[in-house]
């Protein structure tokens, strides 16, 4: 990790790239789609004394990743499954990995697919537009292939995550 570059995609207040830069790497971007996260993000970045290491910005990763540029590595922890599009999400995503992608997503299992119905049918009966999506593997891992990442890391998380580490 020493001395290398992080992006984090999604990661809210930021708290995986503090603790990848307290673990050596130089400095971290963040893109955040909510702008609920950023003065909490600020406070922390401060108190921490790293607010000079990290690049903070708003927006669509997936729809708008232009001005991001490569990173050593990216993170996307619990991010695929709120975006519609994994294909382009992790594309981009793995377009910008130098040398490792970590995402964290939901098990592709028939349960976790019929959770995520579910889950589904509460949040449109509440009146709520968030969606829950569960990606195909199949598909995450040829996102990340197109774009020279290969899977060498796959770890279920409990019951309903899994995190897996691509590769050059």
């Amino acid at each position: 990790m020493r001395g290398e570059t992080v992006l984090e995609i999604g990661g809210g207040i930021g708290a995986i790239e503090l603790e990848l830069l307290a673990a050596g790497a130089e400095r971290a971007t963040s893109v955040e789609l909510s702008s609920g996260y950023e003065e909490a993000a600020r406070e922390l970045l401060a108190e921490r004394g790293l607010a000079d290491r990290v690049e903070r910005r708003l927006g669509d990763f997936a729809a708008d990743p232009t001005g991001i540029g490569p990173h050593d590595v990216v993170v996307m922890h619990r991010v695929v499954c709120c975006y519609p599009d994994a294909d382009t999400l992790v594309g981009a995503a793995a377009e910008r990995a130098r040398r490792r992608l970590v995402l964290t997503y939901p098990q592709d299992r028939a349960l976790v697919h019929l959770a995520a119905r579910a889950g589904n049918l509460l949040l449109r009966l509440s009146g709520s537009s968030f969606r829950i999506y569960v990606h195909r593997l199949e598909r995450i891992d040829a996102a990340a292939a197109a774009h020279g990442l290969t899977r060498t890391v796959r770890r279920p998380q409990g019951m309903l995550w899994e995190t897996a580490l691509f590769a050059t």
